[in-house]
């Protein structure tokens, strides 16, 4: 069977089923290709960040979300003992937003339907081929082998992406050389006085609740170092583990996954090569530290859903689609640096690794500015996008939720996924009229309330659908 579409997204992860949801609000078909037959049921991730909820509430699903998960006002860098405090954060969602993988996915396929995404599962795509106007996939249906001619490809399929490998994209970086483990267990939390972080010289092990009366156990110890991979984790390892760490067993029992993790650390040396991009774990791996994967694959996602569309429907000025690469790979450098801080934080069993941990423990209890740039940068309301010429600074920076005198928001005004020009004088000046403000941009005359910083001392500012400025006026 031949077929031609539109775009195909590979993978019906977090980043894909958002990224078709994105081209369905900009009116562009596309078809989700994904090679399990069923959504996983075990949830790798159990965090989302303010800046990804700060994302749902721009399309008006950030309630949904937020009901379905546990708002916690805090979360860590590098499980220090000191936590960052989201409360003092410039947004309308200052939390970490505890919600199982698998019902995020849950959420958004429901979404991504709802918007009129085709969504295949059970089909894997074993191959592709690029020409000058479309892209040849080769696919391995439930019916047996078929193609489909795409004008562009995605692939949100993972680490091992099959998309990224036929498209001939280097992956650069390290191997892994330590093994971090986790169980979803029956346990008993009640001997260590409940839900547990601790990390010392023996090793680190936290534990939370998970749904359906299970504990999450995850950890990292000594002797889980070793470039190897050391087989499949057993539940008498991982007692042994949380008994060396935390004292007792805590009665664990009944385990319902159990896995190991490493902390191979790599990049795509391009999120772009021709007609086929990538995005979220195509592009990016690491260890799983501060729960950021997922949340950096969603933005993924975000910035490139309305630059594609624009590309498919022929309205996208010149290098529009190439600035996704420029502007998300220092965004996934960035990460995997962090990553790795975060990490050496992790395993740090030495009497020296042990003191920088408390040193810096102290430091975010101490120094506000301090704990205030971390909690930041963890939530990604820091991520900024450089212009490519001199220009006003909040040009690329994330806009906040400013609310107006008449009870709107900006998070509100944009739930079409329109550019945004904001006359913040009033409609006392012709907003935008020395600027290129792209067809069917959304309108708003009304000055910000409230606001005291740099918002308050600009005339104009053309929001993009992503929420990052792309340009001011003054």
């Amino acid at each position: 069977m031949d077929a031609t579409e539109e775009i195909v997204v590979v993978g019906a992860g977090p980043t894909g089923l958002w990224l078709a949801a994105e081209l369905r609000l900009q009116g562009v078909p596309v078809t989700v290709l994904e090679a399990r037959t069923e959504r996983d049921p075990h949830s790798k991730a159990l965090t989302v960040h303010p800046r990804t909820v700060e994302i749902l509430g721009m399309r008006g699903l950030a309630d949904a979300f937020v009901d379905a998960g546990f708002p916690l006002p805090t979360g860590h860098f590098g499980a220090l003992d000191t936590r960052l405090d989201f409360r003092v954060l410039d947004t309308p969602y200052p939390f970490t937003l505890f919600l199982p993988q698998a019902r995020t996915e849950e959420l958004l396929e429901a979404h991504a339907l709802a918007r009129g995404a085709r969504i295949l599962r059970g089909h894997r795509v074993t191959g592709l081929v690029q020409g000058p106007e479309s892209v040849r996939v080769e696919v391995a249906g439930p019916a047996g082998g078929y193609t489909v001619e795409a004008r562009y490809v995605v692939g949100c399929d993972g680490t091992r992406s099959a998309v990224r490998e036929a498209a001939g994209i280097g992956f650069p970086g390290t191997d892994a050389s330590l093994w971090g483990w986790l169980g979803d267990v029956v346990a008993d939390l009640t001997p260590v006085g409940g839900p547990v972080s601790r990390f010392g010289p023996e090793g680190g092990v936290m534990a939370v609740p998970m749904p359906g009366g299970l504990t999450r156990f995850v950890g990292v110890t000594p002797e889980d170092r070793g470039a190897a991979h050391p087989g499949e984790l057993t539940l008498a390892e991982m007692r042994s583990r949380v008994v060396r760490v935390l004292g007792s067993d805590c009665s664990v029992r009944e385990p319902h996954w159990l896995s190991r993790f490493g902390n191979a650390t790599r990049q795509a040396d391009a999120y772009r090569a021709g007609r086929v991009l990538l995005a979220g774990d195509a592009a990016h791996m690491h260890f799983p530290t501060g729960g950021v994967g997922l949340n950096v694959g969603f933005q993924d996602a975000t910035n490139l859903g309305w630059k594609l569309a624009a590309e498919v429907k022929g309205t996208a000025e010149e290098g529009l689609l190439d600035s996704y690469h420029r502007e998300r790979h220092p965004v996934g450098a960035r990460l995997l640096a962090s990553t790795r801080a975060q990490t050496a934080l992790m395993a740090a069993w030495s009497v020296e690794t042990q003191a920088l941990r408390d040193h810096l423990s102290a430091a975010i209890a101490e120094q506000p500015s301090f704990a205030r740039g971390l909690a930041e940068q963890l939530a990604a309301l820091d991520v900024s996008y450089p212009p490519v010429s001199p220009a006003h600074p909040l040009t690329g920076t994330r806009a906040p939720d400013l609310p107006f005198a008449d009870g709107t928001s900006l998070f509100a005004l944009m739930r079409e996924g329109r550019h945004v020009l904001l006359d913040l004088t009033g409609g006392s000046r012709a907003a935008g009229t020395d600027r290129p403000v792209p067809g069917g941009t959304r309108r708003h005359a009304l000055r910000p309330a409230g606001r005291e910083d740099a918002w308050g001392d600009i005339g104009t500012a053309l929001i993009r659908p992503d929420g990052h400025v792309g340009w001011v006026g003054e």
